[in-house]
């Protein structure tokens, strides 16, 4: 479930930058990057922005990642609810 995190420590590791180096470029804590790729911790889509123009990825498919994560983590916590929601967005989606 944690697919933004992979993709971060994947891009991170292939550029050979530290944790550190991330954090302090988007102004947060080692750790939160540290859980961010773990997957212990959500990130902002202010924050998956930062990161992608730091690491010079695609903004656009890091938020892809993050997003599904979201969709994903709300049908594991609220699988009914999150069931219906898709349905009514579908319906709105097809008009």
């Amino acid at each position: 479930m944690n697919h933004l995190g992979q993709k971060i420590r994947e891009l991170r590791e292939k550029q050979n930058l530290l944790l550190r180096q991330v954090a302090a470029q988007i102004e947060v804590d080692t750790a939160l990057i540290s859980k961010i790729e773990r997957g212990e911790r959500k990130a902002s889509r202010q924050q998956v922005i930062e990161i992608a123009k730091y690491l010079k990825t695609n903004e656009e498919e890091l938020l892809t990642l993050w997003l599904a994560d979201k969709i994903e983590a709300t049908f594991v916590e609220e699988p009914k609810i999150a069931y219906q929601a898709m349905k009514i967005a579908n319906k709105k989606l097809e008009k």
